[in-house]
């Protein structure tokens, strides 16, 4: 059999033999066919709001306008989307003053040449852009405390507009369920003491905080609290396939317009696990691929269908090496993984350190699977982190085979790991 699956910008091909891989899971987003173009699509989900008055409406009056907008790491078709944005507050309010708020949650801040790719030379040479820096006490408010008990501190650009509205996209989320909606809030424009409160180890280890789960998610609880008291009055979501085209929109009240657009996702992401000695999967390549810390998203898919000591295989490029200084140091300086597992455990919720969830979710796989990574990432780096690197998949798939004293494993592969819900 012969595959094509998404590995930085060119993607990675290989052939496996037909008699070992038990079942492909893919997403049905890749075979849905909308029947409007990428711009129409928008055009109409903008038109026709969910629960909510228009954006031109609601802009009337409203002269301190910001647009939480996603970061780099996140392939959200912008140049579709905040161009009739603009267009629709400017026509309920012409004068009114629109900032662009970059939600980088817990990431680097992005690039000139990230943003220009993102939203077009137009936007950001016209635009106000701001990068959220959750780091930085001097642009936050204090906005009281959270559901779970953490403090609610958020960018003043957000808390202190007269109009709040967000774009983003909706995909399967490893721990919130799915992406956007109340995500571009908490953590997208949150401090850091925020996001680690949200993003605790409890929360983390809890049964409900998985992909594709929202009913009984404490991280979503928190998330969809943090939206309300920001006063988030609009979205635009889109929800993509895997070559990041838009085939459907929708907008209008953030928790209303998010449903719809989960019950689409859900749709379209379902699959049935099918256990197997080898799992394959990817993080969706470019840019969802940039760092080992991203390219975790997409090991969950495989551990959700890999047998009990099983290899996972990941291909993901990590251009950009591990993405987290405290996430890397976790590993480099343990002893053990169950050591990572124990210090994470023994933690209270205030005593959450930058990167833990991705460490813990990295531990918890770690635990029961062998990893192989085909990365750029270098090897010392990705060994120090407990995993092997190969440089192909013949290679991996070797390593693999004698990882498990087995020359005919079973394999299931799963092209793109951030873009399904493995269902078991």
């Amino acid at each position: 059999m012969d595959f094509k699956i998404p590995y930085g910008r060119a993607g990675l091909e290989f052939a496996l033999p037909d008699a070992q891989v038990l079942a492909t899971l893919t997403s049905k987003a890749n075979q849905f066919e909308p029947d409007k173009g990428q711009q129409d699509l928008v055009d109409q989900a903008l038109a026709n709001p969910i629960d909510s008055p228009g954006l031109s409406e609601l802009a009337k009056g409203k002269d301190n306008v910001v647009i939480i907008c996603s970061d780099h790491t996140r392939p959200v078709p912008s140049k579709f989307m905040i161009p009739p944005m603009l267009e629709q507050i400017r026509k309920g309010n012409s004068d009114a003053n629109i900032k662009l708020l970059i939600a980088t949650g817990f990431h680097r801040p992005s690039t000139e040449a990230e943003m220009i790719e993102k939203f077009g030379e137009e936007v950001v040479k016209n635009e106000k852009l701001i990068m959220h820096r959750s780091t930085n006490d001097e642009d936050m408010v204090d906005y009281g405390t959270l559901p779970s008990g953490g403090k609610l501190i958020l960018n003043h650009h957000a808390v202190e507009a007269d109009l709040l509205i967000a774009e983003g996209f909706i995909e399967p989320h490893f721990f919130a369920g799915y992406s956007g909606g109340r995500k571009s809030v908490l953590p997208g424009v949150a401090s850091k003491e925020t996001v680690l409160a949200n993003h605790c180890g409890e929360f983390i280890a809890h049964p409900n905080a998985r992909t594709g789960i929202i009913e009984g998610n404490p991280m979503h609880k928190d998330m969809v609290y943090a939206a309300e008291k920001a006063g988030l009055a609009f979205i635009l979501n889109v929800a993509i396939n895997e070559d990041k085209e838009i085939i459907n929109a929708f907008a209008g009240d953030f928790k209303a317009a998010h449903k719809q657009g989960t019950d689409f996702v859900a749709e379209l992401a379902g699959v049935e696990a099918v256990p197997a000695d080898i799992a394959i999967t990817t993080n969706g390549g470019y840019p969802l691929d940039q760092n080992i810390y991203q390219a975790v998203k997409g090991m969950t898919a495989a551990e959700a269908t890999c047998k009990d000591g099983g290899v996972i295989i990941i291909a993901a490029e990590c251009s950009d090496g591990h993405g987290g200084e405290a996430f890397y140091n976790t590993f480099l300086e343990a002893e053990s993984i169950k050591e990572i597992r124990d210090e994470i455990a023994s933690r209270d919720r205030t005593e959450t350190v930058p990167d833990q969830w991705e460490s813990q979710i990295l531990a918890r796989i770690l635990d029961r699977f062998e990893v192989i990574m085909i990365t750029a990432a270098p090897k010392k780096m990705v060994e120090d982190m407990y995993m092997h690197k190969a440089e192909s998949m013949d290679e991996a798939i070797k390593m693999a085979e004698s990882l498990l004293a087995n020359d005919k494993p079973e394999i299931t592969v799963i092209p793109d790991g951030v873009g399904v819900i493995v269902q078991k």
